[in-house]
Parts: C-alpha cells; sequence; structure tokens
C-alpha cells in the first residue's frame, strides 16, 4: 500500500527543484516565502532549571502540614481506607463468601507448605491465625499479658490478597535451614522463625525507604524462568511421600532424581496409588472450577476434598503402609497437632543471624514479586490504587508479628489470591472471615488432622506448583524476543541444575547484563526527511525518506554517559564515512560538511559525556566538519552550557527542531558547492580558499553584533541567498 504525507503536486522534489532553477524571475505570485527559524532559547548565568535544595524539602514538610487528622490516620493505617466506604448490605455477604471459601481452602494448603518447608504443620497454621484476625483475639502469654495481634488487613494497602504460606518461600525455607540443621531439630524451627523476623525488618525498613522500584531490575522473564524451574524441584521434593521411601534434600534435580532411582527397590504401591488418585482428584475439580463459572467453588474446595477423603481412608481402613511409620519416612501420617492458639514468644539463634541474611534477602525479592505482582493486578481490575511501598510495609508488619507467634516467613500467594478475587472479595473483610476459620481450626479441629495422610498433602503441593510451570510464556518469548528465551532458558537450567540460590543469582546477573549491554549500545538513527513534510525520521523505519548531500543528522535514543560515549563516538564516525548518497538531495558534494545531533530523546548527560562532545568537535574541526544540536532538553543544555560547550559549538548551531538545522545547513553546503563551482581550478586558487570553519567562523564574528541586537542567538539568514534555497525547502511543503 503507497503511503502518503503530503499531495502529490509536492512528491517530485527534482522536478520542482529543476523548474526553479531554469525559471526566471519569479512573479509577485510565485515568490518565495521567507524561510522561518525558531529561536532557541540559551540558559543565562542567572537562570537554572534546577529548584535550590531545600525547595524540595520545604514542599515535602508543607504537604505534611495540610494532612488532616484523617489523613494521617489512613497514612499509618490503610484499611480506613476501605472501612470508611464499605457498603455493608452490598459487600459483606460476598466478603463473607470469599472468606470462607479461602480460609476452607488455606487449611489443608498451609499444613502441606509448612511440611514443605520442613516445619511441622501446626506452623502453617499459626501463621495464618495470626496474620488474618482483626483485634478479635488475644493471645494469653506466659507472663499472663494481652498481646493485640495486629494483621495484614491493617496495614496492607490491597483489599483481595491472601497472605500466608506458599510454596516457593517453603522451598527456600527449607533448602537453606536443611544445611544448617536437622529438620527434627528445636534448633531448625528456631532458625525459621528468626527467618521470619529477618525478612520482615528487612521489608519494613524497605518500604519505608521507598525501595520497592529496585525490583523492577528483575525481568519478566527471569522470575518465569526461576519459578518454572522451582515448580519442578518442588513436585519432585514431594515424590518420597508418593513412593513410600526417603530421598535426598536438595535443590538441585540432578541429586533428587539420582536419589529416586537409587531407591527405586522400595517402592510402595499404596502411597503412590492413593497420592496418585488424590492428585487427579485435585486436578479435575481445578479444572472444572476454572472452565465453568457456576462450579469454580470446586476449585477452592479441592484441597479441603483430597483432606477429607484421604483422612477417612486412613482412620477407616488402617492402611500399614500410610498410617504408619515405613520405609524410611518418619511418619506417613501428619500426627497429633498441639490444639490451641500460639503463645508469644521472642525468636532465638540470633548467632545465626548473619548466616540467614543473604536468604532474607532473597525470599524477600521474592516475597515482593510474588505479592506486589498479583496485588497490583488484583487492585487494576478492582479499580483502587496501590500503593507498592505501603504494601510492603504490611508484608512486613505482618511477617515481624509473625515471628513473635511462632510463625516462619509468608508472602502474598497466587492461587488464593485468585481464589478470593474470582469469589467476589471486596476488602479485607474476607480475609477476616478466613482468619476466624483458622482459629476455629487452631482451637477444635486439630484432632481430626492427626489422620491426614502425607501423600495427600504432597498431593496438594504438587497440585498448586503445576500452575507455575510456565512453558507457556516460553513459546510466547522464542516467537517475540529471542533474547528474553534465553534469558528464561538460562534462569530455569541454572535454577534446575545448580540450586535456587544460584539460580536467582545468574537470572539477575544475566538480566542486568543485558540491561548495561542495551545502555552502552544505544539505538540510534540516521534521520531523513518525510517527502513532502518536515519531518524527520528514521531511514530505516521509513525508506522513502531521503537525505541532503553534505549533511547527515542522527538521533541518539538514549541518555549519554560514561559507559556509551566511546559507542556513540564510533557509530558517529561510521556515519560521517559510510553514507548512502542514493537517497540523498540537494547540492551535490563530495563529502560531509554538517553533523546534525537529534537530542530530543537525551534526557541526561554527564560530564564524561561533555567530554567526549568536545573531543568529537576538535576531531571534525580538524576535517572541516561543523555539528549542529538540535532540540536538546533544557537539563541538557544546562549542563552544555555549564561546560562551555554552547560557547565552544557557538550559539548560532543550537536550534528548536531538526528541520531549522537543516535550512542553514543546507544554505551553507549550497554556498559553498557554488562558491566551489566558480573558484579557479589551479591548485593555488583551492590552497588560497578559506576552509568551511573558517568562513563560518568569519561569519560568525561579523554577526556577532546582530546577534546582542536580536538576542536570537544566531545570525538570520542571507537574503541573497533566500531565493537559492527556497526551491529545496518550502515547495515541498
Amino acid at each position: 500500500m503507497e503511503i502518503t504525507y503530503a499531495s502529490p503536486s509536492f512528491s517530485d522534489l527534482s522536478a520542482v527543484a529543476a523548474a526553479a532553477a531554469t525559471s526566471t524571475m519569479p512573479s509577485s505570485a510565485t515568490a518565495p516565502r521567507p524561510l522561518r527559524i525558531i529561536p532557541l532559547q540559551h540558559p543565562t548565568a542567572t537562570s537554572s532549571s534546577s529548584p535550590p535544595p531545600n525547595v524540595a524539602f520545604a514542599r515535602w514538610t508543607a504537604g505534611l502540614r495540610r494532612m488532616t487528622w484523617l489523613q494521617w490516620l489512613e497514612f499509618f493505617l490503610p484499611c480506613i481506607r476501605w472501612i470508611r466506604i464499605y457498603k455493608w448490605r452490598e459487600y459483606f455477604q460476598v466478603d463473607l463468601m470469599a472468606g470462607i471459601t479461602v480460609g476452607v481452602m488455606l487449611v489443608p494448603q498451609s499444613m502441606s507448605y509448612a511440611k514443605l518447608a520442613g516445619l511441622q504443620p501446626i506452623y502453617g497454621l499459626c501463621k495464618i491465625a495470626e496474620l488474618s484476625v482483626l483485634w478479635m483475639s488475644f493471645v494469653i502469654c506466659e507472663d499472663s499479658g494481652f498481646v493485640p495481634l495486629f494483621v495484614y488487613a491493617i496495614f496492607g494497602s490491597s483489599r483481595q490478597l491472601a497472605v500466608g504460606p506458599v510454596a516457593l518461600v517453603s522451598l527456600l525455607v527449607s533448602n537453606v535451614l536443611s544445611g544448617i540443621a536437622d529438620s527434627s531439630s528445636e534448633l531448625y524451627t528456631e532458625l525459621a522463625i528468626l527467618l521470619s523476623l529477618m525478612v520482615g525488618i528487612l521489608e519494613c525498613v524497605m518500604g519505608l525507604l521507598r525501595l520497592g522500584w529496585l525490583i523492577r531490575f528483575i525481568s519478566h522473564s527471569v522470575i518465569s524462568g526461576f519459578t518454572t524451574a522451582s515448580a519442578i524441584v518442588i513436585g519432585l521434593s514431594q515424590a518420597k511421600y508418593f513412593l513410600g521411601y526417603d530421598l535426598d534434600k536438595s535443590s538441585k534435580i540432578i541429586p533428587v532424581v539420582k536419589s529416586i532411582i537409587d531407591g527405586a527397590d522400595k517402592f510402595s504401591w499404596p502411597p503412590f496409588v492413593m497420592g496418585s488418585s488424590m492428585l487427579a482428584i485435585l486436578l479435575v475439580m481445578k479444572h472444572l472450577g476454572k472452565s465453568r463459572k457456576y462450579l469454580r467453588f470446586l476449585r477452592a474446595a479441592g484441597p479441603l476434598t483430597a483432606v477429607v477423603l484421604g483422612t477417612i481412608f486412613a482412620k477407616v481402613f488402617h492402611p500399614p503402609s500410610i498410617s504408619l511409620a515405613a520405609k524410611g519416612i518418619d511418619e506417613d501420617v501428619v500426627g497429633e497437632i498441639p490444639q490451641g492458639l500460639p503463645k508469644f514468644s521472642v525468636p532465638k539463634a540470633f548467632e545465626y543471624a548473619q548466616s540467614l541474611i543473604p536468604t532474607a534477602i532473597l525470599i524477600t525479592g521474592v516475597a515482593i514479586l510474588e505479592s506486589v505482582g498479583i496485588a497490583k493486578a488484583l487492585a487494576a481490575k478492582n479499580g483502587y490504587e496501590l500503593d507498592s511501598n505501603q504494601e510492603l510495609f504490611g508484608l512486613g508488619v505482618s511477617n515481624v508479628l509473625g515471628s513473635f507467634f511462632s510463625a516462619y516467613p509468608t508472602t502474598g500467594s497466587f492461587s488464593r489470591s485468585a481464589v478470593n478475587h474470582e469469589s467476589g472479595a471486596k476488602s479485607g473483610v474476607s480475609g477476616i472471615v478466613s482468619g476466624i476459620i483458622m482459629v476455629c481450626a487452631l482451637m477444635f479441629l486439630t484432632p481430626l488432622f492427626e489422620y491426614i495422610p502425607q501423600c495427600t498433602l504432597a498431593a496438594i503441593v504438587i497440585s498448586a506448583v503445576i500452575g507455575l510451570i510456565d512453558y507457556d510464556e516460553a513459546i510466547f518469548l522464542w516467537r517475540v524476543d529471542k533474547k528474553d528465551f534465553l534469558l528464561w532458558t538460562i534462569t530455569s537450567t541454572t535454577t534446575l541444575f545448580l540450586g535456587i540460590e544460584i539460580g536467582v543469582l545468574v537470572g539477575v546477573g544475566v538480566s542486568l547484563a543485558f540491561v548495561i549491554h542495551e545502555s552502552a549500545n544505544p539505538h540510534i538513527a540516521v534521520l531523513g526527511r518525510l517527502p513532502g513534510t518536515t519531518v524527520y525520521r528514521n531511514v530505516k523505519q521509513y525508506p522513502e525518506a531521503y537525505t541532503y548531500n553534505g549533511i547527515v543528522i542522527v538521533r541518539v535514543d538514549a541518555p549519554i554517559y560514561f559507559a556509551n560515549t566511546s559507542y556513540i563516538k564510533d557509530r558517529l564516525r561510521e556515519y560521517e564515512v559510510d553514507v548512502d548518497s542514493s537517497k540523498s538531495r540537494g547540492p551535490e558534494v563530495e563529502r560531509i560538511y554538517f553533523v546534525i545531533l537529534e537530542m530530543a530523546p537525551v534526557t541526561y548527560i554527564d560530564s564524561s559525556a561533555v567530554q567526549a562532545l568536545k573531543d568529537l568537535y576538535q576531531e571534525y574541526k580538524l576535517r572541516d566538519v561543523q555539528i549542529a544540536i538540535s532540540n536538546p532538553s533544557p537539563e541538557v543544555l544546562l549542563t552544555l552550557s555549564k561546560s562551555g560547550l554552547v560557547e565552544l559549538i557557538g550559539k548560532e548551531w543550537y536550534f528548536v527542531r531538526v528541520h531549522d538545522a537543516v535550512q542553514v545547513c543546507l544554505q551553507h553546503v549550497q554556498s559553498l558547492k557554488a562558491g566551489f563551482n566558480s573558484s579557479h581550478t589551479s591548485l593555488s586558487s583551492l590552497e588560497d580558499k578559506p576552509s568551511l570553519l573558517g568562513r563560518l567562523s568569519k561569519e560568525r564574528a561579523e554577526n556577532l553584533s546582530t546577534d546582542l541586537e536580536a538576542g536570537n542567538g544566531r545570525p538570520p539568514l542571507p537574503r541573497d541567498r533566500d531565493s537559492q534555497l527556497e526551491p529545496l525547502l518550502s515547495n515541498e511543503r
């Protein structure tokens, strides 16, 4: 399809130029229009685009003084925002049903994830009970004091996020702590609780300092590759409850697969059949709940159904390979769970805190990615704003308080948050209802949990992590961006074969390497003029765009700083030499005389870039080439002015538009061509002829007084050359 930028009468520039060249004195009707150049405002010694240092602080303090008591209350307790506008008759019923749905799903999942973390199931239940009750429960401590339980619903800003144990964090806890202590020891539990305190402190600090933006440096490809590999590792870690014999504890796939093969002679079919049956039931119910709206309750009821069926089977039939200890597994059923709410206790084992810092940082990063990501998506769907830093602070407070009530690190859950949203949750009331269900389970139902088969809990974990295996993302990345697919592959492969910590570090490192590479090698485009317009675009994107002989227009699509100055200089030298003259218009000259830098996309320039531009100017000066700058931002122009580069290049070579720069440069090229045609061809006459920059400097000196009087910062175009330049510029408009 033909692209038209102007009327057909202006499409043939060569014909217009030829007609203008052969015409004699133009009539008044066809008199050339005057050429207009927009003056660029240069910064003066007294002007500055940067406010005084105390202005930002003054504005901040003024904003704080204007805050009312209600705004202060909402600042510290974000739950007030939805409590004030809560419609009890309209919202309470749906919040009640959503809370019950998530609570029913949460009880078995919490126990399963606690086992995945190497802890007793009670620690998963304790966390949920502590997180979700809103000043409705008080814990009687050993010193007979009362401690109110602050929850995520108070400090978090999301109204649908379901907070609690998740598979990925549970795997990280197990992977790190198993190398320090035995999972059956008291030290292991104390380290998990201490880890919750450390993660909570990190999240609170990041939220208060508003450092949530740091996670932006981790690309989606890294997250997808990491979660995919972690899901496979989590699934294999639960295989021992299906196979009936113990496996090596490792976050690497090779040791786990090797131990599965080596212990094949210990295989027991009863737990395998039962676990596979429970997994099949869970997957079918999840599929029906997703595919049919009227059956969506099945998605949340799946874990509870599996627990009930497995418990009844173990209680009624007492199969020896499931209900009794066998073949290297400590227990094949959950066993006795302490009844009642958790008591207040201060975290211990602080001597191990230093060794847990890397893990705490890793868990914090995963928690932010998982929680803030789903919270933002749900907030957008439900039409309210989410404060990411407040969300981070809320997660931190919940983990800090949880550590004083025997809880290990937790975060927002993708699956439960999705169920909460699909169930119609409108506010944090649904989380409070889920908390009440958890409290009831702790106080009255723990005897029923004793006969839950371990293979059933393993099936719940596997059914949850299957959805994290994101092979669709890999196919999409392969089709859209091979570089992101490579990043996904590297992250997932290293996580599988080298471990979770190394996988995360390698993925983030490669992701940052890509960012640095893109920043150090920015996109640079040669611009050409679209026919019939004064618009200049990338000649590779618009093949019909044409350039002018003797002029090269270059656009740098990135900030210019120390890391990319060398690359930009090399590309500019390349463009100066390698010029496609087949699409060039205007007077025919043998080389480039002007380089126009379009700096509109350049948002920042540092001292190294300024020095590089000075060096480039000196190089061009030796080769009789003039630099022109187009459309610099106020900050960039101020930096160039302070560094003396504006005076060095000359104020008359700074332009508002690319077209302004082209008009001036094309005029000089045309006068240069005419000068060469009228000069003598002898060698002596050529040697005596001044260079282009010499003549430009002379014109600059002659017009200095005119510049000061006009105040434009640029000499006006000589009138006797307007008629020569007009056919090349104004007739195309």
